[in-house]
């Protein structure tokens, strides 16, 4: 088979996103964000659907020309399915179809969650990375999802455990916008907590039977402490905010990796990947290095510009499942959930 030449499509959120790849090889990846959102503390899926709009050909256009490859050149064109928001994701479907009936190109669907597993395994003109051997375990964790995942193949997954209510990215922003911290509160939270100390505070981690986890409880457990401390010290946010966000970051670290301790233990795999956007918290992947190191794991550690929301993520996963003959018809509609 000649080498395949991939355009992917992002469209899942608020970030809009197009790459181009030669079978694994990633030749460009363009991401615009949308600052829109930050003034209301979340993002707004109306306003998402809109930037989408206006964002979709430019930054298609400038991932064709930074990869150097025209527009009939392209062989197959992946493009997230979901899960995501509707309405964003029916901007990138819709491009998609039509690109593909206007040159002929193969049109594939990707599971958004999938892309970001897969990410990987993706490689550039002068970067080989190591790449995780199957089966591996594969700790996903984002703003709308927290799941172990054993992977067998590109195309077999298994979902071992899952959050039963809150993602641990919804964790980390919910108790940021508590403490009056920017959108999105993650990041700034991490940033805080390297000059904070995780043990000055202490709060709950709720247990789950087998590998699920919860968050609900947790953020619980943060939002009522506040309120209690705040009765007595109107400035107490302010005068331990470093304080605050390394204890909380260092419980949602703990209960993200004692399961993936017991899943290692019940699945005898050694091979650890982590990915989503959570994975770009520093604390994490220290943590997950450092366990690693101690208990003779593998870890595979996503760079930063993979951990976010990228089409280089859907191009990949396009290409093994073009691969293994997956193909999607010009009838296919976005889905919130899969």
């Amino acid at each position: 088979m000649k080498n395949l030449t991939i355009l992917g499509i992002e469209s899942s959120c608020d970030d809009t996103s197009a790459a181009v790849l030669r079978d694994n090889l990633m030749l460009s990846n363009v991401l615009a964000n949308q600052e829109v959102h930050q003034k209301y503390g979340g993002v707004i899926p109306e306003l998402a659907s809109r930037a989408h709009q206006q964002n979709i050909i430019p930054v298609v256009h400038r991932a064709l020309d930074l990869a150097k490859v025209k527009v009939k050149e392209i062989d197959v064109i992946a493009f997230t399915r979901g899960p995501g928001l509707l309405g964003s994701l029916l901007v990138g479907t819709s491009f998609s179809k039509g690109l593909a009936l206007a040159t002929g190109a193969d049109l594939v669907e990707v599971n958004h969650l999938q892309g970001h597993i897969l990410s990987h395994f993706i490689d550039e003109p002068e970067i080989r990375r190591p790449h995780p051997s199957f089966p591996f375990l594969c700790l996903l964790v984002s703003g709308g999802h927290t799941q172990i995942v054993l992977v067998k193949n590109y195309l077999e997954y298994e979902i071992l455990g899952e959050t039963i209510d809150d993602a641990a990215g919804e964790a980390f922003d919910k108790c940021a916008k508590r403490m009056n911290l920017p959108y999105p509160g993650g990041p700034v939270i991490d940033k805080l907590a390297k000059e904070g100390n995780p043990d000055a505070f202490h709060f709950a981690k709720p247990r789950v039977e087998g590998l699920d986890y919860s968050f609900s409880g947790l953020k619980t457990s943060f939002l009522y402490f506040l309120r209690d401390r705040i009765a007595e010290n109107p400035l107490f946010i302010e005068d331990r905010k470093a304080d605050l966000c390394a204890s909380l970051q260092r419980t949602i670290i703990d209960v993200l990796m004692s399961n993936l301790v017991k899943a290692v233990k019940q699945t005898g795999i050694f091979e650890i990947a982590i990915a989503g956007g959570v994975s770009a918290n520093s604390g994490l992947r220290k943590r997950i290095y450092e366990e690693g190191v101690t208990r003779g794991w593998k870890t595979y550690i996503p760079e930063f510009r993979f951990t976010t929301d990228n089409a280089a993520m859907i191009a990949i996963t396009g290409y093994y499942r073009y691969l293994g003959g997956f193909r999607s018809s010009l009838d296919v509609a976005p889905v919130a959930r899969m």
